[in-house]
């Protein structure tokens, strides 16, 4: 049996500590990294470069002179909540996709991109958009967003393998509800809806990393973080405030945790079939992650040695149910 976990989902509040986490195990040794932490060579997959690419798409129609389809504006939330599931819909794709190892074939990055949006969108339950648009104003936008699609396509195949026996996929993604919502989330808020939103293919070989903060400390950290001239970037960029409170406002893995069958895991269900996910929890309310957004050289190794030591307690705890 391998010793190494298949796939990781690591979810969490915005600017909580994911991409963090993520340079964090990028830079650790590699043999270290399996025997301590079951961590195999990293294959990543992030939604958040398809929630940005929505919103340029969004930018774009409004510079020709056309309505938005996603959001009200560049600093709101979603139309239709149920986005989350379109975004959720992608992931399955891409960790599909990578594990079969299919490329594009295409001459048009933005039109591909077009075309599974839209698609992920109707596995969701919502209605084309994109493809509703005039034909003239598609091809103007795609021509201008081209190359922005090229870099998302060639970030995800680049890291394509025909080995998977020690690599591990790491996943990331976040989510939350309005501030002040009542538990249990609904309409495509929170964990409750994604979780199995997620493809069989998926939760079959998951374990959960969480990484808790509080909402407030959530905001916090995305101002802190926040830089306007790049806000494509994983490690800065940030979230809109009215974004933050309307979904980001409160978070139920907690509730979910209270709710499941066997503890230490989340109760996912879906078409009939139940996954126990083992579930190790990285509590990162008092902050142990901002110093890894430095360069490597400048690392404190006490701090190191204290971000070492509350992610292994993690996987820890999500290895002690996988596979069980």
């Amino acid at each position: 049996m391998s010793n190494i976990f298949k796939t990781v989902l690591l979810v969490a509040l915005p600017a909580s500590g994911k991409s963090e986490v993520r340079n964090f195990m990028a830079n650790i040794d590699p043999e270290i990294l399996r025997d301590d932490f079951h961590i195999g060579e990293n294959l990543q997959l992030d939604d958040f470069p398809y929630v940005h690419f929505m919103r340029r798409i969004d930018d774009e129609l409004r510079n020709q002179g056309k309505e938005s389809i996603f959001y009200p504006s560049p600093d709101k939330p979603f139309y239709n909540n149920l986005d989350w599931g379109t975004v959720t819909n992608i992931l399955n794709e891409d960790y599909h996709n990578m594990k079969v190892g299919e490329k594009v074939n295409t001459q048009s990055y933005a039109l591909y991109l077009f075309e599974r949006i839209d698609r992920a969108a109707s596995l969701a339950g919502i209605e084309p958009r994109i493809a509703s648009q005039d034909d003239d104003v598609i091809m103007k936008i795609a021509d201008i967003l081209e190359e922005e699609a090229k870099v998302i396509v060639s970030n995800l195949e680049d890291q394509y393998t025909e080995e998977f026996h020690n690599r591990t996929v790491i996943i990331e993604c976040a989510r939350g509800g309005p501030d002040g919502a009542q538990l249990p989330l609904t309409g495509g808020y929170g964990y409750q809806y994604t979780l199995p939103t997620f493809s069989s293919e998926i939760l079959d070989d998951a374990a959960i990393l969480y990484i808790w903060v509080t909402p407030e400390e959530s905001r916090r950290k995305n101002n802190e973080r926040a830089n306007p001239d790049d806000p494509s970037s994983n490690l800065f960029h940030g979230v809109p405030i009215d974004v933050m409170l309307g979904e980001y406002g409160c978070d139920d893995m907690a509730y979910l945790l209270e709710q499941t069958e066997v503890p230490d895991t989340i109760t996912v269900e879906k078409e009939g079939q139940k996954w126990h996910v083992p579930i190790g929890i990285f509590d990162n309310r008092v902050d142990k992650t901002s110093f890894l957004r430095e360069d490597k050289e400048k690392w404190d190794s006490k701090l190191i040695e204290e971000m070492t030591n509350s992610v292994k307690a993690a996987t820890d705890a999500m290895w002690s149910h996988y596979n069980k």
